[in-house]
């Protein structure tokens, strides 16, 4: 359910723990963070650190974590975890008019060109960012996922959610119900490497992590978002308004999971839910509540229950027929799709040549490609040019093409730069 903007504010109501895990592979620190969140803002409780902790004994680091809990009376919580930037695959996906039913098969479809993995090693989680047709995607090893899961399980610490910086990030922009500025560029440094978070009209949610120069770096970031050049990056916790960032925003949406994005890697059998016995006096309440409003509505005129037995009545007469003509609607709509692919077909071949003859068009020398994919959404080039940042405005300045993003940042090579951009086929319906 979503819960609109304005009463968000009235939403944020509960207390959360939050860990990031950093580092590098095979030596990373957990960041612990705790929150108590009220409509009128958030205070952070307290944080620790664990340096290192898959070579500790996880009793003694679990210990030192549920000791932390129960210090502040929160022991009854379970904690949402950030992996690691490097083990997260981040994705956008922009599927106007594809409704939350069919959501999960449009993804799926999508979704082997969405990662260099085998099929059945991977672990994914998705959320559509709330009123926009896109859908922010997380990927993951499922290797991966399963021994941190397993070294938290040791611990005996009960986690409810993985999820990654960018979806934390989100949601904590939002926590309160005030939307945050149109553009939005912050980068932290993380594990050697600059990441980025940023949002803007043409990039609902960008991040990205770079191994390059913070001037490079930013030139990259800003240019993906469409930002003026120049555009100076904040730091996270300027950006959220607390230090460490990470674990705070993940602290937040243990608080508050309602009003995050519920994107969530972690298999469903080793999710853990807080304690239902902290909810029996709000139950309690709204028991009372709802009885209340029960006797206040046990007393209708007779007259009213009569003439809505007739009405229910007449409409169960009805019903039979309003399915069939339902029915008939729903074939009639499948043989005009039908109509319609086939059409499209037909039609794809000149089209597919005007997309080669344009690109030829408008790529300016010395550019060069090695590989083109055609497909009628969409368009993908590989290959190398002297500068591939100011080939997004070229692209988008075609009539044919618009909404155009690099899959992976652009790579140094002795001649030049070697690129890889995706865009969208301008009118084109998925």
């Amino acid at each position: 359910m979503t819960i609109p903007a304005e009463l968000k504010k009235w939403a944020a109501i509960g207390s959360g723990a939050g860990i990031e895990i950093s580092g590098p592979h095979g030596s990373e620190s957990l960041h612990v963070s705790a929150v108590r969140v009220r409509p009128s803002g958030a205070r952070v409780l307290g944080g620790f650190t664990v340096e290192d902790f898959p070579h500790q004994a996880a009793g003694v680091w679990g210990a030192d974590y549920n000791a932390f809990l129960r210090k502040l009376g929160l022991k009854h919580l379970v904690a949402t975890v950030l992996l690691p930037r490097h083990d997260v695959i981040v994705r956008q996906l922009t599927l106007p008019g594809v409704s939350d039913r069919d959501l999960a098969s449009a993804i799926q479809f999508q979704m082997e060109g969405l990662h260099p993995y085998p099929e059945d090693e991977v672990a994914a989680s998705w959320a559509r960012l709330p009123g926009t047709s896109t859908v922010l995607v997380a990927i993951a090893r499922r290797q991966a996922i399963e021994r941190y899961a397993a070294l938290f399980a040791e611990a005996g610490v009960r986690v409810g959610s993985f999820t990654c910086s960018a979806a934390a990030m989100y949601s904590a922009l939002r926590m309160f119900g005030a939307a945050p500025a149109a553009e939005v560029l912050a980068c932290e440094s993380r594990d050697g490497r600059l990441e980025f978070y940023g949002e803007s009209p043409a990039h609902p949610v960008f991040s990205a992590s770079f191994d390059a120069a913070p001037e490079r770096a930013a030139a990259l970031a800003a240019s993906e978002l469409r930002l003026e050049p120049g555009a100076a990056p904040r730091s996270f916790g300027e950006l959220l308004g607390s230090t460490p960032a990470l674990p705070y925003a993940a602290a937040l949406a243990s608080a508050c999971p309602r009003l995050s994005l519920p994107l969530n890697l972690l298999p469903v059998e080793r999710r853990h839910a807080s304690s239902r016995v902290l909810w029996i006096p709000a139950a309690a309440l709204g028991v009372a509540v709802v009885a209340a409003a029960g006797a206040l509505s046990a007393f209708p005129q007779y007259e009213n229950r009569r003439y809505l037995r007739s009405l229910q009545a007449q409409i169960a007469a009805l019903e039979p027929k309003a399915a069939a003509a339902a029915q008939l609607d729903r074939d009639i709509d499948v043989a005009r799709q039908r109509t319609l692919a086939l059409d499209a077909v037909r039609r794809r071949t000149p089209s597919d040549m005007d997309v080669l003859a344009e690109l030829t068009r408008i790529l300016p020398p010395p550019t060069w490609l090695n590989n083109l994919d055609v497909t009628p959404t969409q368009i993908t080039v590989v290959g190398e040019t002297d500068q591939a940042a100011p080939l997004l405005k070229v692209i988008d300045a075609s009539p044919l093409f618009e909404a155009s993003e690099f899959n992976q940042p652009p790579a140094r090579t002795p001649t030049g730069e070697t690129f890889r951009i995706r865009a969208h086929r301008e009118g084109a319906k998925p």
